[in-house]
């Protein structure tokens, strides 16, 4: 009986580590959400400004392809172009001409372009939020 009880001491004395470093994990979980949301916020309000400084509305930079369409409108490519964002590698050249399209549509330079392909939360925030102004489409619409 008495080694029962030493085993079962010693079973719960494991469990108190196991219990903290548990706590700590979910802890560290939370804080990653948190700034996973946070970081989601920026992006649709950057985005959100962004599209409504372009005469597109707002609320399409939270529709899952139908923004990547106005995005389209604004920077002057045909709409059949969210076609190509399924071909992989192909979406990679797309989307890197896209984002120079929009800087360019915007009066900016490449430090933008490299900015929104690298950095999009934020670039899309200093488009939306700053003071560069929307010039028209850059590209020619093929339809």
């Amino acid at each position: 009986m008495y080694e029962s009880i030493m085993t079962l001491a010693q079973q719960n004395s494991g469990n108190a580590g196991a219990a903290a470093a548990g706590a700590a994990a979910g802890i560290i979980g939370v804080i990653f959400l948190l700034i996973y949301i946070a970081l989601i916020v920026l992006v649709i309000a950057g985005m959100w400004k962004t599209f409504a400084k372009a005469g597109q509305p707002g609320w399409g930079a939270i529709v899952p392809f139908l923004n990547f369409y106005f995005l389209m409108k604004i920077v002057g490519r045909p709409g059949w172009w969210i076609l190509l964002m399924f071909i992989p590698f192909v979406q990679v050249i797309i989307g890197i001409i896209v984002m120079n399209d929009l800087s360019k549509s915007f009066g900016r330079g490449v430090g933008t372009t490299l900015g929104l392909i690298f950095l999009s939360p934020i670039f899309f925030c200093i488009l939306g939020f700053g003071s560069a102004q929307y010039q028209g489409p850059v590209a020619a619409s093929a339809g």
